[in-house]
């Protein structure tokens, strides 16, 4: 991924995807307590997302392949003076990151990877993600009217992180991906997946 589209889309005007603020989904899980340890944010555009978890005291890793949207998140950071790391880096090569976290999360991402890239993008997710570490999933989904572009279905979802593959799906549920195209937001999937613990493997 050389991330010149993803680039692009932040230089002229504000991404689609881009709303100004943490998704829904994110914050509730926050106000919940899903997020513990260190954590990443795998694709995580100008970082909204990854600045509302920091605010919330967390050690955070934002990383994307738009250097565009990296100088914004690091230029929201420093304007709201909230500790942030933002770092380019492929999300099919996290392993190059050489760190592990507690929490990893994926917001719209999983859904721009075709059947074909998912194995290795869930390999990768893997190698950044300690054992018994939790991954939350919020992508476009297949549910209802008005989807997103690149829907996925729960199977899909579900048959990205199979148990043969060092993750657990604790929970797959209908929720919403906010958009500067969707009212109400997008159907969405909230996936939150576990890292399998292997007894007796450091792995």
């Amino acid at each position: 991924m050389t991330g010149l589209p993803w680039d692009a889309s932040y230089q002229d005007e504000l991404a689609p995807w881009d709303v100004g603020r943490p998704q829904q989904a994110i914050v509730r899980l926050g106000t919940a307590g899903g997020f513990t340890g260190a954590v990443l944010d795998a694709g995580c555009g100008s970082g909204e997302n990854a600045l509302y978890v920091a605010a919330l005291g967390f050690s955070v890793l934002g990383v994307d392949v738009a250097e565009t949207a990296l100088a914004i998140a690091r230029a929201k950071a420093a304007e709201r003076a909230i500790a942030a790391e933002f770092v380019a880096a492929d999300a099919l090569r996290l392993e190059r990151l050489a760190r592990r976290f507690e929490t990893v999360l994926d917001c719209g991402l999983f859904h721009t990877f075709d059947a074909d890239e998912r194995p290795e993008y869930v390999a990768s997710l893997a190698s950044a993600t300690v054992p018994g570490g939790t991954l939350y999933v919020l992508c476009f989904s297949d549910n209802g009217p008005d989807t997103g572009p690149h829907p996925v279905s729960r199977e899909e979802l579900t048959a990205a992180f199979d148990s043969g593959n060092g993750w657990k799906v604790i929970a797959i549920e209908p929720d919403r991906l906010d958009t500067r195209y969707h009212d109400n937001g997008a159907p969405a999937w909230l996936a939150t997946v576990e890292r399998v613990r292997y007894r007796g493997s450091r792995s």
